[in-house]
């Protein structure tokens, strides 16, 4: 079985990778390493399961080239991440996340290859119902990240319902874990454990009040792959999450343990901030028989210990 990855070499997409490598899959991963990292694949790279392709799913022609290899899945992770960025450069944030990701729509329409779209949680409203935001949620674009991944979404769906091409679109709310970076393109967790351990304070925006429902890498990985195999899925939108949400006051308490200043400050993008991500993950368990089998304090521990040993990625 062969497989594509784009953005591979990103955080979530290194972890897939390995996953389907596990699984004895022929993996080709497309990267134009604008968010991914070689020390994410370093690993792979000697081994006979893995391809690596250093390129953009803007670019037309690899992108034929790189079809001929006959894939029976695309995973499509690749996309401009940072919130803050596309609000200053919304044109870049157009042309990655929604040209390329119908150059890939096209590539996979002509070879009715499944096509499994990975959003973001970022899309809904926010919301305060305790049962957690399902799938049928009203959704509100409050940045071009935000809205771009919509986009993606309506093209994945409009091409199984025009073309009947198999298409599952993802929707994983926050996702951490080791290999995230710990700068200010990672997350929340990546960045407060690493100035953590660096006895640095841990600089929490606006008031903390905001809530979200950290999903482990792991446990991301194995949703998605459950997703691709499921011919349920198809046509589908599902949510990944934990069904428990946190204040961002409460986790910096968890990772500074007593040790560490904790200080507010101003919002970078407050017009972008949902202040409660909390997921209902009925959905996935129903069609996928899928569950998150991390809690926070277990994948927080994991993720404290690799960031311990790998400081300087």
């Amino acid at each position: 079985m062969k497989v594509l990855v784009t953005g591979g070499a990103g955080f979530i997409g290194r972890w897939l990778v390995k996953k389907l490598i596990e699984k004895d899959i022929q993996v080709t991963v497309l990267d134009n390493f604008s968010n991914g990292r070689m020390e994410n694949i370093s690993e792979f790279v000697d081994n006979p399961r893995f391809k690596l392709v250093k390129g953009d799913i803007r670019n037309e022609e690899l992108l034929k080239e790189i079809f001929k290899s006959n894939f029976e899945v695309v995973y499509h992770l690749a996309a401009e991440i940072n919130v803050q960025k596309s609000l200053d450069d919304p044109y870049q944030a157009f042309q990655t996340d929604l040209i390329g990701t119908l150059n890939l729509l096209e590539n996979c329409r002509k070879g009715s290859i499944k096509f499994i779209f990975v959003s973001t949680c970022m899309v809904y409203e926010k919301s305060f119902d305790e049962n957690g935001i399902n799938e049928n949620h009203p959704v509100k674009p409050a940045s071009p990240y935000a809205a771009t991944k919509l986009s993606g979404e309506y093209l994945t769906l409009s091409y199984h319902y025009s073309y009947e091409l198999p298409s599952v679109v993802l929707r994983p709310f926050n996702t951490y874990g080791p290999y995230q970076k710990k700068n200010g393109e990672g997350g929340v967790v990546a960045i407060f454990s690493a100035r953590a351990l660096n006895k640095q304070p841990l600089q929490i925006y606006g008031s903390g009040l905001q809530t979200r429902d950290f999903l482990y890498v792991e446990d991301c990985v194995e949703f998605i792959r459950k997703a691709s195999e499921s011919k349920q899925a198809i046509g589908q939108v599902i949510n990944a999450g934990t069904g428990v949400d946190i204040s961002i006051n409460d986790l910096a308490e968890m990772i500074a343990n007593n040790n560490t200043k904790i200080e507010h400050v101003p919002h970078i993008h407050p017009q972008s901030e949902i202040m409660k991500l909390k997921c209902d993950i009925s959905k996935a368990h129903q069609i996928l028989n899928w569950k998150p089998i991390y809690n926070l304090e277990k994948g927080l521990e994991k993720t404290e210990k690799w960031i311990s040993t790998n400081l300087c990625l």
